[in-house]
């Protein structure tokens, strides 16, 4: 029996291969078995497409009491990510899908198209109490396939008709696009960003976040967004030991000369399949050092590849993890940056007011029908 090959990268793509998903009941292995045809071991794999398929989704805001989040409520207009960071903690809901948390989640991407309108009919309701809603939180509402479905755009005109704050956290550039919905808005207190920056080397970013903005354009994007007067913050996630780690004071040095306002880490997680995805890229990309960063990340979590416990997730624990915070807290103290990329509670939900037009149910549309109007709106 031959040995597997060894897994190669796939251009464009974070995760190194399509590992089954935690509830699949038959398991697979690569095998070679000498009749495949000989391929030359220095070419590049073959494109991994991507595919985008509509949703009609049953509910929009989904919501949360993790002592360990700022915001409660959340709102993803896709499912899968085309940035396919490979750290990414939302690639195990794949596994909900029946589909793979690793190339799958990066190149299968779900759509929701309804979700501006099942927003309207969710904040039309007598019941509901408005609080700061952040988007891409899961999944980045700004991914490649945002610039031709403009799900993102639609539910900040909802937003913005309402009255109703929101918080966006990305790690593209296409927020720009939506800069006067955002401005206006934050006139009023009711918009705040956060750009997401791991590293600002363009090679590591290219394998870890592959589709994702540049380091250099997400800077440029904390600058627009800041001269437009929109509260923008950096998010330096994750802080991956002995990749990303040596790089700290001085991301958050240029996030601060770009114009952010703010700032916040996380140091890295790997829940389920993210665990076995993220060491295979390591031993793709850095062999060398990848028993190191492993070691040093268990180090942080008690001696396991992971611990999801609520005080110990985002930060961490023992010496390493104590020696990132007192680096990071250092580094903000100095250059004067508040310590939370995003202020929820400065954030005005006062001037809330319901939408004049809410869609009728599914099921209950009739002819051209819109929807009807509140009349106790």
């Amino acid at each position: 029996m031959l040995p597997p090959k060894p897994l190669n990268p796939w251009k464009g793509r974070g995760a190194v291969s399509n590992i089954q998903g935690r509830y699949e009941t038959d398991q697979r292995e690569q095998f070679d078995d000498g009749w495949a045809p000989s391929e030359d071991e220095d070419a590049e794999p073959t494109q991994f497409k991507t595919v985008v398929t509509d949703e009609y989704a049953k509910s929009i805001l989904s919501r949360n009491a993790s002592p360990d989040v700022p915001f409660s409520v959340s709102l993803n207009p896709y499912r899968g990510c085309e940035h396919g960071c490979i750290y990414c903690f939302a690639r195990p809901t794949h596994s909900y899908l029946g589909l793979s948390p690793g190339l799958d989640f990066e190149s299968r991407i779900f759509a929701k198209v309804n979700a501006a309108e099942l927003l309207r009919r969710e904040l039309a309701k007598p019941s509901y109490v408005p609080e700061p809603i952040a988007i891409g939180v899961n999944t980045d509402a700004y991914q490649p396939c945002e610039r031709e479905r403009g799900l993102t755009r639609q539910v900040l005109e909802v937003l913005r008709e309402c009255q109703h704050p929101v918080a966006l956290i990305s790690k593209s550039s296409l927020m720009e696009r939506d800069i006067d919905i955002l401005a206006d808005m934050a006139s009023r207190r009711q918009a705040c960003a956060a750009i997401t920056l791991t590293t600002l080397d363009h090679d590591i970013a290219r394998t870890l976040e592959p589709r994702a903005a540049a380091p250099a354009r997400r800077l440029r994007t904390i600058r627009t967004l800041a001269e437009a007067g929109i509260p923008v913050g950096v998010s330096v996630a994750p802080i991956i030991p002995f990749v990303t780690e040596p790089e700290i004071e001085r991301i958050l040095e240029a996030a601060y000369e770009a114009g952010a306002s703010s700032a916040h880490y996380v140091v890295l997680r790997l829940p389920w399949e993210v665990n076995p995805l993220f060491q295979e890229w390591l031993q793709a990309h850095f062999p060398e050092r990848a028993q190191r960063v492993m070691n040093r990340v268990r180090d942080m979590r008690g001696g396991k590849d992971y611990d999801s416990d609520f005080s110990k997730r985002m930060h961490g624990e023992g010496v390493w993890a104590d020696l990132i915070a007192q680096r990071f807290k250092k580094c903000v103290d100095r250059l004067g940056l508040r310590k939370r990329a995003m202020n929820f509670a400065e954030m005005d939900a006062s001037q809330f007011r319901k939408p004049l037009v809410i869609p009728p149910p599914p099921g209950k549309q009739s002819g051209n029908a819109v929807g009807q109007l509140d009349l106790f709106g």
